[in-house]
């Protein structure tokens, strides 16, 4: 029989595993190009972590936020979390792509969405306390025939752990925060047991919408008493209200089914753009892939620059390199790795050749 400090040990371990199997997003893509998120497992650790579009968390064991922190700065953006220091670029009404590198299926819950504005400072230096968020996107109870039901987490995970989600087409043009947010109610029959998972991502949204919707503070979209988070889940049939403010006018569901979503990313690769120095809002510059001499992917800026990008390139803070992530469920198996061009590799073996005659 093992002995009681074994059972501890064992109960310690599987609880640990429990923990790390939560997951977290590991890129974005938009229109075909992935960006690279905060890695809360591995980022902490680095000396000099790239820079991305999602904000920091202190969450290496892949955790959550309870109830009970949700007057607290954790709510916003995960535990700890301090701004991005990179952005990527949408037009309002196009597609973001939210991939998760594991969802466990017993973490039932409802997936939702919200936007805020940063101002024209843009969301690098944003005070997350400051942000109002409005809500552009939810899905809850499914089917709540038998219990636990079928729940939005449960569409993520048919999907290869991937979420689409769109930015509304009439807001203004402007500097956001994405809050993507996961609520497992595998606990929330009993005080403080719901967990949350939110994860916040730096976009510059441009377009020719005017609408500016109001938003509610982060420390005040859920209580810990509101009907879908003290919410119990194992009794037939479910009922669920989906917490937090009602979704602004205008917004259309997206159909969230694994064939609507196959073939949306691709891996190309792009690179989270920090702001210039001194500057209140930055474009990133569009990028392209190339091989370098060992087959690993590099980015590189476009042959054509302007003379004013030259010359304050100096002065500008680095541009993230993240490495090709998986873009998809769909695309991981098959996303082509760059290769050298044959023609290229040809001449330097005959470049090689000359000089060794």
């Amino acid at each position: 029989m093992p002995s009681y400090t074994s059972k501890t040990l064992l109960s310690a371990l599987a609880g640990a595993a429990s923990v790390a199997a939560h997951g977290h997003v590991t890129n974005i893509v938009i229109n075909g190009v992935s960006y690279q998120n905060y890695d809360p497992t591995s980022f902490p650790y680095m000396q000099s972590p790239p820079t991305v579009v999602g904000w920091t968390a202190g969450n290496t064991d892949n955790g959550f936020v309870a109830p009970d922190a949700f007057t607290s700065g954790d709510i916003i953006c995960h535990k700890s979390a301090t701004n991005a220091g990179g952005h990527a670029v949408v037009a309002a009404g196009d597609k973001v792509f939210i991939q998760w590198d594991t969802w466990p299926e017993s973490h039932h819950g409802p997936v939702i969405d919200y936007l805020a504005n940063c101002g024209d400072a843009g969301c690098e230096t944003v005070d997350k306390t400051a942000l109002e968020f409005f809500k552009i996107d939810e899905v809850g109870l499914v089917d709540g025939t038998s219990a636990p039901g079928v729940w939005g987490s449960d569409q993520l995970i048919a999907n290869g752990n991937a979420w689409m989600v769109q930015i509304p087409s009439n807001i203004a043009p402007g500097n956001y925060v994405l809050r993507h947010e996961i609520i497992a109610l595998h606990s929330g029959g009993q005080a403080n047991g719901a967990q949350n998972y939110p994860q916040c991502f730096n976009l510059q949204v441009t377009g020719s919408g005017t609408e500016k919707p109001a938003g509610v503070l982060g420390t005040k979209l859920y209580s810990p008493t509101d009907a879908g988070i003290l919410a119990n889940i194992y009794t037939s049939p479910v009922t669920y209200e989906i917490p937090g403010p009602a979704l602004i006018a205008g917004v259309s569901p997206i159909e969230q089914a694994s064939s609507a979503i196959t073939g949306s990313a691709s891996a190309q690769t792009g690179s989270a753009t920090a702001p210039p120095a001194g500057s209140a809002t930055s474009t990133p510059a569009a990028t392209t892939t190339s091989a370098g001499s060992d087959g690993a992917a590099t980015l590189s800026p476009p042959a054509e620059s302007s003379a004013a990008e030259a010359s304050s390139s100096e002065s500008a803070p680095p541009v993230a390199q993240p490495t090709p992530t998986s873009s998809s469920a769909a695309a991981s198996s098959s996303a082509p790795r760059p290769t050298r061009c044959p023609s290229l590799a040809k001449r330097r073996r005959h470049a090689r050749h000359i000089r060794a005659n």
